[in-house]
């Protein structure tokens, strides 16, 4: 069961996770996809590291724009290396079609991750705004306000540049609940008793 995101307190810095790990958010789109990618040092703070959009050429047929969007997710992967990747889940399309193709875009970006090896989280719009701005039906231009305060991105930051790094800013928040958790279900070496160890080194025997 995944835990439900908070609000960042506006810091800009998260609980120590240890280790520096970085996270791609993506905001999918057959017209326009927006990535951004960020990096949580294992003091806390964050970093941002870069931001943009893909956007297929329109007069291409639909098959070469989605190659166009896996292609170019992929050339940021390698570019960028990261460990996560965040995925901006739809809540809701204008219609069945408009539905369906953001699903293909979706899942053309969770191909490029998997294609990695990169692990993925999706987050819908509503989870997005709870974890960023506090308010789960805030408008964009309060997200991009928050981006701007928590990243410091260039001033040309796009909305769906910006929505991406929403996304990856609300992975990064459930971050350190997520590899405490993947602490937590490793299987840990069995401690062997002192019996055992002169066992094994032939320590125990008969003969006298």
């Amino acid at each position: 069961m995944l835990r439900e995101p908070r609000p960042f307190s506006g810091t800009g810095h998260f609980p120590s996770v240890g280790r520096h790990t970085r996270i791609m958010g993506v905001d999918p789109g057959i017209v326009a996809t927006g990535f951004g990618f960020i990096e949580v040092t294992g003091s806390g703070s964050i970093v941002y590291l870069g931001s943009g959009v893909l956007r297929p050429e329109s007069l291409q047929p639909f098959p070469q724009r989605l190659r166009q969007i896996f292609r170019g997710l992929c050339q940021k992967i390698t570019n960028f290396a990261p460990q996560h990747m965040a995925v901006e889940r739809p809540f809701y399309a204008k219609n069945v079609k408009s539905a369906m193709l953001l699903g293909q875009a979706r899942g053309i970006a969770i191909l490029a991750a998997a294609e990695a090896g990169l692990e993925v989280q999706e987050y819908s719009p509503l989870e997005v705004k709870q974890a960023v701005v506090g308010y789960g039906r805030a408008a964009k231009e309060q997200v991009q306000a928050m981006i701007r305060s928590l990243l410091h991105p260039p001033e040309n930051l796009t909305a769906d540049a910006a929505d991406a790094l929403a996304v990856a800013l609300c992975l990064a928040h459930s971050l350190p609940w997520k590899i405490s958790l993947k602490a937590a279900e490793e299987p840990r070496p069995s401690l062997k008793t002192n019996l055992q160890v002169r066992h094994e080194k032939g320590g125990l025997g008969g003969g006298g």
